[in-house]
């Protein structure tokens, strides 16, 4: 393995000594952590392998790890998407077991119950879609910043409507 190859920090395997981690770098020479003792080896003829996987572009040489979470992470970037994980709403426990009953004005049609977690659910994904939304009209490369400005101002009116329904989420941040 190259000495231009090694990072600190960097995972190594070594024939002899076995897994070690990279903690200084020197012209010819890098000081390694093995299980059993720090050493100082010539990568060049000592035979080190990179301990984990890696991914060679040209000009690029990091572990694929690092190379696939930022690849990942530029992607959710770019599409303007959000991670399943990253809003979580939760419903007021007031609100627990409830149901949102639906009265026809017709006495001949029948009533409409939804749980309100079901009808919760809905609204906190109206929401997440919103965001999604502004964040692919902030990103988009087409649109003219007054273009933008206009549809954000349709979002701003569609997040004012949803505010009735603050009234469900148990925590005040989570809320429109």
């Amino acid at each position: 393995m190259k000495l231009e190859a090694l990072h600190i920090g960097m995972a190594v395997r070594h024939p002899q000594y076995g897994l070690g981690t990279v903690k200084t770098i020197s012209e010819l020479t890098a000081d390694i952590q093995f299980n059993d003792a720090k050493r100082t080896v010539e990568p060049d003829v000592a035979g080190l392998e990179p301990a984990e996987a890696h991914a060679a572009f040209t000009g690029l040489d990091i572990p694929l790890k690092q190379f696939v979470e930022s690849t990942v992470d530029a992607a959710i970037t770019k599409l303007g998407l959000q991670p399943p994980d990253s809003v979580v709403a939760q419903l007021g426990l007031r609100w627990h077991n409830g149901k949102v009953v639906l009265h026809p004005a017709d006495a001949t049609l029948s009533t409409k119950e939804v749980p309100l977690e079901v009808f919760f659910h809905k609204i906190v994904m109206v929401r997440n879609s919103m965001r999604v939304l502004e964040q692919k009209i902030n990103a988009h490369e087409k649109l003219t910043d007054g273009e933008k400005v206009e549809m954000q101002q349709y979002i701003t009116r569609c997040y004012g409507s949803l505010t009735t329904f603050n009234v469900l989420f148990k925590n005040k941040e989570d809320q429109f």
